[in-house]
């Protein structure tokens, strides 16, 4: 199964099941996803705004979350573990009615235990409107049989193994 389709998945499975997704960001879409990075965005209604009319730092908050998850899903985890740690740095106005706030989600490290995100939210002067840092508890989402972890490792070609080598060779300590 493709990254996206799967990513896709989890997504509607948080629509199905959860009070906050689809009350809040329901129109979210997935536009791309490959394992360890998802590209999203959201048409600003509404109920995404502010009093003063523009995107609501909340909502931003919200896609943080959940983006996050959407990070973890395309590295192949159905469920998505839980947040232990969660910040927004809001940059510049997101939008406001009827504009698209774009999304770019990355999976920083993914471990046994912990797993760590970063988003950046564009808005459609392609300024950066928001920052996001997402950390989240996955020990037990390692057990969910719908997970498809196997299938969905992150590429690296043969340049970025080599800079991976080289840089652990010039970090060695010599006494």
């Amino acid at each position: 199964m493709s990254a996206v389709k799967f990513v896709r998945s989890v997504w509607e499975s948080f629509r199905a099941t959860s009070g906050v997704e689809p009350r809040l960001i329901d129109g979210l879409r997935i536009v791309s996803a490959e394992p360890g990075k998802v590209n999203f965005e959201l048409p600003i209604e509404k109920h995404h705004t502010n009093r003063l009319g523009i995107l609501h730092g909340a909502t931003l908050a919200t896609m943080v979350d959940t983006s996050g998850s959407l990070a973890l899903a395309s590295r192949g985890l159905y469920s998505t573990g839980v947040s232990t740690d969660l910040s927004v740095t809001y940059l510049n106005a997101g939008g406001k009615i009827g504009d698209l706030v774009k999304g770019e989600v990355i999976c920083d490290k993914f471990g046994k235990t912990l797993a760590y995100t970063s988003v950046k939210f564009m808005n459609k002067n392609d300024e950066i409107v928001a920052r996001g840092s997402h950390t989240k508890f996955v020990a037990l989402a390692w057990k969910d049989e719908k997970n498809i972890t196997s299938e969905l490792k992150p590429q690296v070609n043969e340049s970025q193994a080599s800079e991976v080598t080289r840089t652990s060779f010039s970090h060695q300590v010599k006494s």
